[in-house]
């Protein structure tokens, strides 16, 4: 099974008042990571796919450890976990080589902007998806730490 590995960069402005990063600014680690894997890694030269635009169903955030501001980078680790006819979920996590801060996972619906409404996912996104398909990784995870990773 491959990860999406994003290399995501903190900002002073993501520590809140406790002096770690601010559960809010997960979710846009998250989203930064999404669009890298989605959009930067959509398949083909010149390919439509996920670009027509989607629509966010579905988060779940398990918050691990606190994450204080450094000037390295944070990775973040996206793989998928189901493929259905017009929604996706994504499992992720937030993590250093030895601790992991945060495990996620996000239902994504695919959306055509013209007609205003969901759409299946194409043959070739499908295509793409499936070569970040596991979903055993994100369950086992999640299970250690008693979460729902999906």
């Amino acid at each position: 099974m491959a990860r999406h590995i994003y290399r995501c960069p903190m900002r002073w402005s993501d520590m809140d008042a406790f002096r770690h990063v601010n559960n809010v600014v997960f979710l846009r680690y998250l989203e930064e990571a999404r669009v890298d894997f989605m959009f930067r890694l959509a398949p083909g030269e010149g390919s439509a796919s996920f670009t027509g635009g989607s629509v966010i169903a579905r988060h779940e955030i398990d918050y691990l450890r606190p994450l204080v501001h450094r000037h390295e980078p944070v990775t973040v680790e996206t793989w998928v976990t189901k493929v259905g006819a017009a929604s996706l979920t994504l499992a992720y996590e937030v993590k250093d080589p030895e601790t992991v801060y945060v495990r996620a996972s996000t239902v994504v619906v695919p959306y055509d902007l013209e007609k205003g409404r969901p759409r299946r996912i194409t043959a070739e996104e499908r295509s793409f998806l499936e070569e970040y398909y596991d979903d055993s990784a994100g369950a086992a995870a999640g299970a250690e730490e008693g979460a729902v990773a999906a």
